[in-house]
């Protein structure tokens, strides 16, 4: 359910039962939308899903490494199979931040991903938030290689379009990401990755750091490690 990079996505696959899996991730920053969310350090999360054909349910817990923050997730997603190239995705989570301030929302969330070449997949992802009212929109292209049975690398590009899920006063082109995801299958159920990322602030962020006189440089370059064990 970690996806790199930082925030919170599911993975579901078909089976013919239910399928149990726990995941253990470690950001080096924690990363959304282009920004560090904590003052300083990283954050650590457990994730545990339950997977009953196309529907995931899943809770997460994340905690700040150095910095007194916590946060749950509550929610579900499910997979639609359009055709044999397209699936989408559609879901909702509750969120629940616990730090300096106490804080909570509701995020609906849907994707589209094409599959239809193995090498280059695009995909567009929608996150709506009922608190800020905006939403947020980031179309990515992932290039999966597989260098041994057990061993691939993935490099991504992606960008984030702000229109009042982080700011009000300016909507369009929020930050390009790009990087490179590695993942090795210690064995059947438990597999290992890690990630090394790279955002560049775009027109949103500019403005947003302008507006409150943050003269720090606003690009993020951040890694991480995440296992995933399935039972």
């Amino acid at each position: 359910m970690l996806s790199f990079g930082g925030g919170i996505t599911t993975n579901a696959q078909a089976k013919t039962g239910p399928e149990f899996a726990f995941d253990l991730a470690w950001d080096s920053q924690y990363i959304s939308e282009g920004r560090d969310n904590l003052d300083k350090g990283g954050i650590v999360w457990g994730v545990a899903s339950v997977t009953d054909g196309d529907l995931v349910t899943f809770v997460a817990l994340g905690r700040g490494d150095q910095t007194h923050y916590i946060e749950w997730n509550f929610g579900l997603e499910y997979t639609i199979h359009l055709t044999e190239k397209f699936e989408a995705t559609l879901g909702y989570q509750r969120l629940e931040f616990y730090g300096d301030d106490r804080g909570s929302d509701n995020e609906v969330f849907s994707s589209l991903t094409y599959t239809g070449v193995d090498w280059l997949i695009p995909a567009i992802h929608y996150t709506y938030a009922t608190e800020a009212g905006g939403y947020f929109v980031e179309v990515s292209l992932h290039s999966p290689w597989d260098i041994t049975d057990k061993l691939s690398i993935t490099p991504y590009v992606l960008q984030g379009f702000d229109f009042q899920y982080v700011t009000e006063e300016h909507d369009g082109a929020n930050h390009i990401q790009f990087g490179v995801e590695a993942a090795y299958a210690i064995s059947d159920n438990i597999a290992l990755s890690a990630h090394l990322s790279v955002t560049q602030a775009l027109e949103d962020i500019k403005r947003e750091a302008s507006e409150n006189q943050i003269v720090d440089n606003l690009n993020e370059t951040y890694g991480g490690v995440h296992l995933n064990w399935v039972f």
